[in-house]
């Protein structure tokens, strides 16, 4: 029955408009009795109809008004992660195909999360089994020892082996810390980055790309420095300032420009939400032309802070690119803290990507640089590797619902974007919705509408919630367990269209005292990320 669901050019001749239906359902309920199961509704499609009564809640979905598009979600490829992924394709490589396959496999239709965003760390992090940069020879200003091959062989091969399953992948290259030498700290582990080594840094940091490239990695992006108002003894960290990080950038760009990079983009900041109209905002307003954006972390500060950031300059991209869980949470207050301020949260508020933390670690969120306390208690990442088997933790639920609204439908076809969504009804608490519109290849084919759900009305007197879902006129019925649902169905390119870059459309105007009582934050402070 999947024709039915894809011939989608043909319906529009034959049937019209009234042929807008939804067969393709993809859920993961809070009893976890279904984990990004997927439906297909074969000969009972949900129908959309002359409007009749509304629902307990009513989803609105406004097509008028697209923002962003939404370039992938992922997570960070540190050393541990790539160690982890390595030992279990040596140890079970049927085990370790099956796992990159059901993480970044982006067919439509499948039952594959499709994620397509890696960060990659240059040189050591918190997560590596020793602290090193690519060249830790001191005073070395010639950079004449610089060494991309210090980097564990397995992060390239684990890379390139992604890139045979999906490729769409984007590669977002970052340090955690310059070498010691151009700190004053004298150490990879802490301290403040010194004026004196700015333009030899910026050629650091191109060596970095052309390292890369020579493994067949070219960068979709890359940063100038992890949490730049961070600087903790105990692992790769290192303060600078937005002015230094502006005088870097704007040197870097030249450089890439100059060296065949000039379509990798440089993303600043790489910290808190909490500080979004101070760092991000004074390096836009000292180097905005080398720039293409700014990313933010979860660790302190809410996410509507991106507001601030965004407001200021409405024409920059935003990214977020590391949030972690930690062992011992509870598993859907989870999923509910990561879809409210994340995978529908921080797009709501402008994100183009969320990713989370590490990849692939152990059971005990390990290996971790021996000298680190950066994750106390252990820091829980995507998928648990233990010995020749894994686990996917809630993690990848929740960035599997989001990430299959957004995937490409067509080979080499565009992401998602973004688009307007309201809630209402006497259960409009109950319903978290984002909204997306998938563009196609030829004009002609059906656009993929999807909405991404989380019925989280789940007190004591909690229940699946009955939902209408207007839409161009027409309504269709869904009833929506607790837990996180993506739907999708596809309708004419009516060309009306009009992008927005203004004001973030919230998706739905719920009280924020009873909001706040349905969820806890269940975040993981990292120490010495605030």
């Amino acid at each position: 029955m999947r024709a039915l669901s894809f011939s989608t050019s043909l319906f529009a001749f034959v049937c019209g408009i009234h042929a807008q239906q939804i067969y393709d359902i993809y859920t993961t309920s809070r009893d976890q009795s279904q984990l990004f199961t997927y439906t297909n509704l074969g000969d009972s499609p949900i129908n959309f109809v002359s409007p009749g009564s509304n629902g307990d809640a009513d989803i609105v979905v406004d097509d008028t008004q697209v923002f962003q598009t939404i370039v992938g979600h992922g997570a960070s490829l540190t050393d541990s992660s790539a160690t982890m992924l390595g030992n279990l394709k040596n140890s079970n490589p049927s085990a370790y195909s099956t796992l990159l396959d059901q993480l970044f496999d982006p067919t439509d239709g499948n039952k594959n999360a499709g994620l397509t965003y890696l960060r990659v760390p240059l040189g050591a992090s918190d997560f590596s089994a020793s602290a090193y940069t690519y060249d830790d020879v001191s005073g070395d200003t010639s950079l004449s020892h610089f060494d991309i091959t210090k980097t564990p062989s397995n992060v390239f091969s684990v890379i390139n082996d992604i890139k045979g399953v999906n490729p769409y992948l984007k590669v977002h290259l970052l340090p955690w810390s310059p070498p010691g030498w151009m700190k004053d700290s004298g150490s990879i582990n802490g301290g403040n980055f010194l004026d004196q080594y700015e333009t030899t840094y910026a050629n650091y940091l191109l060596k970095a790309l052309q390292g890369f490239k020579s493994k067949g990695i070219t960068a979709y992006a890359i940063g100038i420095q992890n949490e730049p108002e961070n600087s903790n003894p105990t692992y790769p960290t290192c303060a600078m300032t937005a002015t230094q990080e502006a005088k870097i950038g704007t040197t870097l760009r030249s450089l890439m420009d100059a060296n065949g990079f000039s379509s990798t983009r440089i993303i600043g900041y790489e910290h808190n939400w909490k500080d979004a109209g101070g760092f991000p905002v004074q390096l836009m307003q000292q180097a905005q032309s080398a720039f293409a954006g700014v990313s933010f972390h979860d660790y302190s500060g809410s996410v509507s802070q991106q507001d601030t950031f965004h407001n200021a300059f409405p024409s920059k991209e935003i990214y977020f690119t590391e949030g972690t869980g930690s062992f011992g949470s509870d598993w859907w207050s989870d999923v509910k803290w990561y879809m409210d301020n994340l995978y529908i949260g921080a797009t709501e508020h402008n994100a183009m990507a969320v990713l989370m933390w590490n990849i692939a670690l152990d059971g005990n969120g390990h290996p971790e640089l021996s000298s680190s306390n950066s994750c106390n208690p252990a820091c829980r990442p995507i998928v648990t590797i233990s010995g020749s088997g894994y686990t996917l933790n809630q993690e990848f639920y929740a960035m599997a619902q989001a990430s299959k609204a957004i995937v490409p439908k067509d080979s080499n076809g565009p992401f998602g974007q973004r688009i307007s969504v309201s809630v209402g009804g006497s259960l409009d608490w109950g319903l978290r919705v984002g909204a997306y519109v998938t563009a196609r290849t030829n004009p002609s084919d059906w656009l993929r509408y999807s909405l991404v759900v989380m019925n989280w009305d789940d007190g004591s007197s909690g229940e699946a919630v009955p939902t209408t879902i207007e839409f161009r006129g027409l309504q269709a019925k869904h009833t929506f367990p607790i837990g996180v649902t993506t739907l999708w169905w596809y309708a004419p390119n009516t060309s009306s269209n009009s992008r927005r870059t203004g004001a973030v459309n919230a998706s739905h105007p719920i009280d924020l005292t009873h909001r706040a009582s349905m969820v806890k934050r269940h975040r993981k402070f990292r120490h010495g990320a605030h």
